[in-house]
């Protein structure tokens, strides 16, 4: 029997409040008022996030789960065992589990904004797989990619499912990738969910169901920023708004003021129109071409990509170059 390995959990995200609220009011304040996507993720906001992976108009989920299913040994096999696999923004951390009886990695380190959620996430997996190093990191990735020295250079292999490089603008997501690039030693590599351009109506009821799961996780980042600045946004006075921009490639979503109404927080007041939006996120969908060429522009150079069997979806893998 394998000895079991202690995990641990390194707290690197540390943001001052005055920068937290610098950020914010800038958003807030800008002429098309925006809060930047990281702010969904409060202990609310992963657990509603983690829901709308299980709706069935939201397919990246099922599709990328169905390529992992297909194609896991595969995946291995490129990448090879016994890597240091870096999970970014792993949440729950179920979609690395998955390849973890196949990848058998000798270092898993998930990194999440969302310390408290990530933390339990960690202590839970820790004890289906004793066998495996972890380390949880709390650290804004967004900002900064500097990892403790708890996890080597060698093998790093970033994991980056789910298709959230769909938050980045494209000269955005070259930015990142080649932050990737300088992280990681040349047998490392990259291994990333992307969504694919479709019809529009598949797109906007995946950001939009039925339920309304998605309406509640837009509409929960009001009470996340009534917590961190003492505002006073009211949720029934606002709706959500999410649909397909087919001219951007992009998904956005956007909070709408049902009336007039006034914000105020701890540093700023501001007075909505009625219908006046909010912007929360956009999600950019890719051709597998388009995609690639970011990766090079990055110094990656796309080694294999799987597909679901309607091709909604595809995983990616690349190496440095």
């Amino acid at each position: 029997m394998k000895a079991k390995i202690q995990s641990e959990f390194i707290q690197i995200h540390q943001s001052s409040t005055a920068t937290l609220h610098a950020e914010l009011d800038v958003g807030l304040l800008a002429a098309q008022a925006y809060i930047l996507p990281k702010y969904f993720y409060d202990a609310l906001g992963s657990k509603l996030f983690a829901a709308i992976c299980e709706l069935p108009e939201y397919y990246p989920t099922r599709t990328e789960a169905e390529i992992f299913s297909a194609h896991t040994n595969e995946i291995a096999q490129v990448i090879g065992q016994g890597c240091t696999l870096i999970d970014l923004g792993a949440g729950n951390c179920a979609k690395a589990a998955q390849l973890f009886p196949s990848l058998q990695p000798a270092h898993y380190v998930p990194v999440d904004i969302s310390v408290d959620f990530l933390r339990e996430s960690v202590n839970h997996l820790s004890q289906r797989f004793t066998h495996i190093k972890m380390t949880g990191v709390g650290l804004d990735f967004s900002s900064t990619l500097h990892l403790p020295d708890a996890v080597q250079r060698d093998k790093r292999v970033f994991f980056y499912p789910g298709s959230s490089i769909g938050n980045f603008t494209p000269e955005e997501a070259v930015t990142f990738f080649k932050k990737l690039r300088a992280a990681c030693n040349l047998d490392g590599g990259l291994l990333i969910g992307v969504d694919l351009i479709k019809e529009k109506h598949i797109l906007d009821a995946a950001y939009d169901d039925a339920l309304g799961v998605t309406a509640a996780f837009n509409l929960n980042v009001l009470l996340h920023l009534n917590n961190l600045l003492g505002a006073n946004f009211k949720v029934r006075d606002w709706q959500h708004r999410g649909f397909y921009n087919a001219e951007k490639s992009r998904i956005e979503m956007h909070l709408e003021a049902k009336h007039a109404l006034t914000v105020v927080w701890e540093n700023g007041v501001r007075d909505f129109k009625k219908g006046e939006r909010i912007h929360t996120e956009n999600s950019y969908k890719y051709t597998q071409n388009g995609f690639e060429n970011l990766l090079r522009l990055a110094q990656f150079e796309p080694t294999k990509t799987w597909k679901d069997a309607k091709g909604w979806f595809m995983l990616c893998h690349a190496r440095p170059i």
